[in-house]
């Protein structure tokens, strides 16, 4: 299987965990769902396991993968811990960035900016997974970076879905022009700032969220409902 048929997959029974499709508590079946997306069981399974690092399912003793439901505040205390991880990372990588690190911080801009024209939410969420794993190199603190990482992945089908809230891409995509210009300028205090922004899900935002989360009439995971 092809690693971008592999994500399509493995982000179809996110988006279903995400949006309730698949419930607290669901035990999922590795042949029910191989069956539900014409595939084998081999990709179901290796997807579950991701989903299990990510803290998404509970694989246990002779029950499988397990749906888990974080809540409402432990996805919000998860924003906050990830807004300061990132406004570290923004202020390190403006004092540290070297030209190399500015290409790639450019170029993935670019691309974030030609998703966010043609209004490809999946295509700009991507993009932007490459725009900041660019700032955390930038960083140059390779145990910062290996943070950074891994609490992006935890919260990955959150900050996918906040894509999907009306202009929140465009609003995104303005947010990283200011980001670009602080780090580029060398200014560590005004890129810990606006990456902390950008990141938090505060207020209006975070109602937002809590709003898609509990939306039942989701079309993920294969336009079904339960």
């Amino acid at each position: 299987m092809a690693e971008s048929t592999f994500h399509k997959l493995r982000d179809e029974i996110e988006n279903g965990i995400v949006t309730g499709i698949f419930e607290p508590g669901e035990r999922l079946d590795e042949a029910q769902l191989a069956a539900r997306f014409g595939v084998s069981r081999t990709p179901i399974r290796e997807a579950l396991m991701q989903l299990s690092a990510i803290g998404l399912v509970e694989i246990r003793p002779r029950r499988g993968a397990v749906v888990v439901d974080p809540g409402p505040n432990r996805i919000f205390e998860m924003f906050e811990v990830m807004a300061e991880l990132e406004s570290m990372a923004g202020a390190f990588a403006a004092r540290r960035h070297t030209e190399e690190d500015k290409t790639a911080i450019l170029e993935s801009h670019a691309r974030c900016e030609r998703s966010a024209a043609s209004e490809d939410t999946d295509s700009y969420y991507y993009n932007n997974e490459v725009f900041h794993y660019a700032i955390y190199e930038a960083s140059h603190s390779g145990f910062l970076a290996e943070q950074c990482v891994a609490m992006h992945r935890r919260l990955r089908p959150y900050r996918r879905l906040q894509l999907r809230v009306r202009n929140r891409m465009k609003v995104s995509f303005s947010e990283h022009a200011a980001i670009v210009e602080a780090i580029l300028a060398g200014d560590a205090e005004a890129a810990r700032s606006r990456l902390r922004d950008h990141v938090a899900v505060q207020g209006d935002r975070f109602s937002d969220l809590v709003s898609n989360l509990s939306k039942r009439e989701s079309t993920g995971a294969g336009g079904q409902r339960r």
